[in-house]
């Protein structure tokens, strides 16, 4: 009988470790699959290769102008709608891995498990919150994203934790039909999937303050970016993974648009 239950229970683990051994090797298939997807998105928007200037130029003017600027000032997002018509810019920060097309659709649920290709696939997408204006043209507009452990997608986010990774990579650049606008970044902390950020009647309202006031005062970093109720916010949320109740979230002010 004992002979007979080590027999089961031997079975049983060794069952269970061909499905977990499965799962592994097929959740790594599916990241890499939808890695390679947004390799060809690069291709797609003929985005140069970028290289990086000295460090006191990132985010600011210097001789010779941005060179972040000329760079993306060359993304075919022509290219990049002709394969799917949601694509609605492009957004990077520089020396990361963050480099993707920002994706509008009809809600905020289908690009989390489509890629820009709309092909199904753990990744994702970035993608904007679905009540946005396309144009990025609001006073808050949210940008949503995974946090992968790879740090690709939205993973890097979680650097903004740490003042030294900030001064790194103060600026966001995104890509627009007409212009390449420059964000610097102004706070990051973590908040409730109700707050105020999340909120996309601000103008309407008439809370613009409060709603700079409450990730100021939370926010993790000190950056001395103090945004004022006439500027526009991007907002870069991702997971905490520590459940769904908060979320992190990375917020930065509009500098300068740069026409196309």
């Amino acid at each position: 009988m004992e002979k007979r239950l080590y027999r089961l229970a031997v079975l049983l683990l060794t069952l269970v470790m061909l499905g977990s051994g499965g799962y592994i090797l097929w959740k790594n298939l599916d990241y890499q699959k939808g890695a390679r997807h947004y390799e060809a998105a690069a291709r797609t928007a003929g985005l140069p290769r970028l290289i990086k200037p000295p460090k006191e130029a990132l985010g600011a003017s210097w001789e010779g102008g941005d060179p972040y600027i000329s760079a993306l000032a060359e993304v075919d997002l022509d290219a990049l709608q002709a394969v799917n018509g949601d694509v609605v810019g492009w957004i990077m920060i520089p020396d990361t891995e963050l480099s993707y097309p920002v994706l509008h659709g009809r809600d905020n649920s289908y690009y989390l498990n489509h890629t820009w290709m709309r092909e199904r696939n753990a990744v994702g997408a970035i993608f904007m919150e679905h009540k946005c204006a396309p144009d990025f043209s609001d006073f808050n507009t949210i940008l949503y994203g995974h946090r992968m452990n790879n740090e690709s997608m939205f993973g890097i986010l979680h650097g903004y934790q740490r003042e030294d990774f900030w001064r790194e990579h103060p600026a966001v650049y995104v890509v627009t039909d007409s212009a390449i606008q420059v964000y610097d970044v102004y706070a990051a902390c973590e908040v409730g999937v109700e707050e105020i950020v999340y909120r996309q009647d601000i103008r309407e309202t008439g809370r613009e303050q409060a709603f700079l006031d409450f990730s100021l005062e939370r926010s993790v970093i000190e950056t001395g970016v103090v945004p004022t109720p006439e500027d526009q916010v991007l907002v870069l949320s991702t997971c905490t993974g520590r459940g769904h109740a908060t979320r992190w979230v990375v917020q930065a002010v509009l500098r300068e648009a740069c026409a196309r």
